[in-house]
């Protein structure tokens, strides 16, 4: 096992600290895959309540208590999976704040000037709660309060993000934005993302990333008891395609580096947008059929009281030039070139 930590800025002791516990990390994954757990069926059928001041889980005031959420939703594989591999060890009181929906490249943004609605959600041994807002908007509701009854978690861990995180991409993230703002609230936090391959990678990856980050949240934790842990700094955790074969970590900064934007335009006649105009224009819609059926009407009677061919021209708008001023309406949609940041997990009912 190698680990770099050359010109690094983090302390001696939680790097000793997180080298122990990678050292040991092959014998904490085997015994964790013949005690294998299989609840990801229990921990997904899960039922909301309107009224969000409800606790479906007492806390344990005598555990440390972890704060989850991520940027890709409260039903995506990467949450699903952390808190499992939590659950399973015990030795923490969980509670998790995620978006309602896939709110991945949100980057730093917060919900202003409209509701943000809350439902709690059932999920065996853990307290959590799904918010139509962005990530940021998950940490800063959970942390101001409103929802729980701590006044601050020991950590906030957000992920498992499925995708990269790394260089210029953490601006997009809403994963790493969820850990920002808890580090700007003065809790101390790690953003956890996978490295998902597409048509390479699979869900069971995300839960043997899960187990290995294990030992890095330990470690994380115990150096947060110790004081420890340095209090300006939020660890931003890169995990391979195949976590089971890593050699260790290493100690690195942000890199330059970010996915390419490509902006493709959409046809207008493909927008929903359209249909969703005259779906909401009902009266719009009866007058145009309405039309159409009088036209049609009186096309027929001329053609039936005509005796010769007759040429019929007829105009629809004002006469006179065109409107030199027009409006032009075009769409477009973004896409991260060789970047999986935004996938659309399928909501497990």
């Amino acid at each position: 096992m190698t680990t770099s930590v050359k010109n690094n800025f983090l302390p001696p002791s939680l790097i000793s600290n997180l080298q122990q516990v990678l050292i040991s990390r092959n014998d904490a994954v085997e015994h964790q895959s013949t005690n294998s757990f299989d609840s990801t069926s229990s921990l997904s059928s899960r039922s909301r309540n309107a009224k969000p001041n409800t606790a479906n889980v007492e806390p344990d005031c005598s555990k440390p208590v972890l704060l989850i959420t991520n940027g890709e939703g409260i039903d995506s594989p990467g949450l699903t999976f952390l808190v499992q591999a939590l659950l399973s060890d015990g030795r923490f009181s969980l509670h998790v704040c995620a978006p309602q929906s896939d709110k991945s490249v949100a980057g730093h943004s917060v919900t202003v000037r409209e509701t943000v609605a809350v439902c709690s959600v059932e999920m065996n041994g853990a307290t959590a709660f799904e918010v139509s807002g962005t990530p940021v908007d998950c940490v800063s509701l959970a942390l101001s309060g409103a929802l729980f009854s701590w006044s601050k978690p020991v950590l906030l861990i957000s992920g498992i993000n499925g995708g990269s995180s790394g260089g210029r991409n953490m601006y997009y993230s809403g994963a790493v934005a969820a850990a920002r703002e808890a580090l700007i609230c003065g809790v101390p936090s790690l953003c956890l993302s996978f490295n998902w391959k597409k048509e390479v990678s699979c869900e069971s990856d995300l839960k043997n990333a899960a187990n290995v980050c294990l030992p890095l949240i330990f470690a994380a934790v115990r150096d947060i008891e110790r004081r420890n842990f340095p209090e300006s700094c939020l660890m931003n955790i890169q995990i391979p395609s195949c976590p089971l074969a890593n050699k260790g970590f290493k100690l690195t900064r942000q890199s330059l580096w970010r996915s390419p934007l490509s902006w493709k335009a959409v046809s207008a006649n493909r927008h929903p947008a359209a249909g969703q105009y005259l779906s909401n224009q009902q009266s719009l819609g009866i007058k145009l059929a309405q039309l159409s059926r009088d036209a049609s009407a009186a096309g027929a009677a001329r053609r039936l009281n005509s005796h010769r061919q007759n040429v019929e021209i007829e105009s629809v708008g004002i006469a006179g030039k065109l409107n030199g001023q027009q409006t032009i309406k075009k769409y477009f949609r973004l896409e991260f070139i060789h970047l999986h940041l935004s996938r659309s997990w399928k909501r497990r009912q």
